[in-house]
């Protein structure tokens, strides 16, 4: 659904093209998943095509700090909350 939200491929989110229009969305989706879940941050990263749980845990760091001072991501990220039931 994240995917769909930003308009990229599902095969964008998970591959390792670091392009800003797919970087953003993927640390997006990693942020809700460690907020919305209980998978570890290792789990999280084979989600995302094996990645090491060190890039999820800076896209969480990331995304928190950007959504102070980002109007636009944090209404993104509170829409998304919404879909997926919180």
């Amino acid at each position: 659904r994240v995917a769909d939200y930003f308009n990229i491929r599902l095969s964008d989110l998970l591959s390792a093209r670091r392009a800003r229009q797919v970087a953003r969305p993927r640390q997006v989706a990693m942020y809700l998943a460690k907020q919305l879940t209980a998978k570890s941050l290792p789990d999280i990263g084979r989600q995302f095509g094996g990645r090491d749980h060190t890039t999820v845990m800076h896209a969480v760091k990331r995304i928190d700090e950007l959504r102070l001072d980002d109007s636009v991501l944090e209404e993104d990220i509170q829409h998304l909350e919404r879909i997926f039931g919180t």
